[in-house]
């Protein structure tokens, strides 16, 4: 009777602990699927740009303030270059360039630190000549009048120092200086021609900026003359930006580390009813041998 009642002992056991480890299981996986949601909805986001025309090809370092051990590199980043957006939690960052190729450890070109905000967007481009080269941090507009687009024009031609640009009808700006990036205008949705004004010479490029969105227009320098290049900062009532031009840089997306909290303790348990189970067993034999030699 004593073996029975071990026996069936250790059957609850191994259903207790197939439970529980269903349930670490079941904790786990939604620990690793869902981030929690107000950290994810305060985080900032930052894209990077390299608008310097005379800069060569440069690596990007991008890490918290103070914290250079685990940076986010954007390699072999050229002249017109724009990153898609990185999500970062909110605080000081610093963003340090360095040639391409050159080792991480080596003194970089460029350095410089900028505060991120919650909710909030924004370009950090390397500009001016080389040398003279410097960052400007740009805060970007996320949220357009319903039914309307906004735009900005950043300049940084150093071919043509002044340029005029226009959308359509819509003067964007006047006689701006390379380096400058005028603020955010209302503009009707559409295809419109883009102007390009400067020491008699004048681009047109037809861009269309949809309703319900936000756009950089970038002036490039090019062989030929001037480019440029229409930017997307943000569409709709969406929090998070929709990235910047097709560039080939990366991201700073990681998957979430799974906790083995719950798996740790599921096996420290186990182990310790199986153990109480098999001694408690053990002693059950050990009698009833004991029994028969009676």
């Amino acid at each position: 009777m004593r073996l029975l009642r071990h026996l069936a002992r250790l059957a609850m056991i191994t259903t207790l602990l197939g439970g529980t480890a269903a349930l670490a299981a079941a904790t786990t996986a939604a620990a690793s699927a869902a981030p929690a949601a107000p950290a994810a909805t305060q985080d900032g986001w930052v894209r990077i740009a390299h608008l310097s025309p005379e800069a060569p090809a440069m690596d990007i370092y991008l890490y918290p303030f103070g914290s250079p051990g685990h940076p986010t590199v954007l390699k072999d980043v050229s002249y017109g270059n724009v990153s898609g957006y990185m999500a970062l939690p909110p605080g000081q960052y610093t963003v340090a360039m360095r040639g391409f190729g050159a080792p991480a450890s080596s003194t970089p070109a460029l350095a410089s630190s900028f505060m991120v905000s919650a909710r909030t967007a924004y370009t950090v481009a390397a500009v001016g000549p080389d040398p003279g080269l410097r960052v400007e941090v740009l805060k970007d507009q996320m949220s357009p009048p319903t039914g309307k687009a906004l735009v900005r024009i950043v300049q940084a031609s150093l071919k043509e120092r002044q340029v005029t640009v226009s959308y359509g009808p819509d003067i964007l700006a006047r006689q701006l200086a390379f380096g400058v990036a005028t603020s955010y205008a209302t503009v009707s949705p559409g295809v419109q021609t883009v102007q390009f004004t400067a020491s008699g010479e004048r681009t047109a490029t037809p861009v269309q900026l949809a309703a319900d969105t936000v756009h950089t227009i970038v002036v490039l320098d090019e062989p030929s003359g001037l480019k440029v290049d229409a930017l997307m900062d943000a569409a709709g009532s969406q929090t998070m930006p929709t990235g910047g031009a097709p560039a080939g840089l990366g991201g700073m997306a990681s998957s979430p580390a799974v906790d083995p909290a719950p798996w740790l303790l599921t096996m420290a348990a186990g182990a310790l009813l199986a153990a109480a189970g098999f001694a408690g067993l053990r002693r059950s034999r050990h009698a009833a041998a004991a029994g028969h030699k009676l």
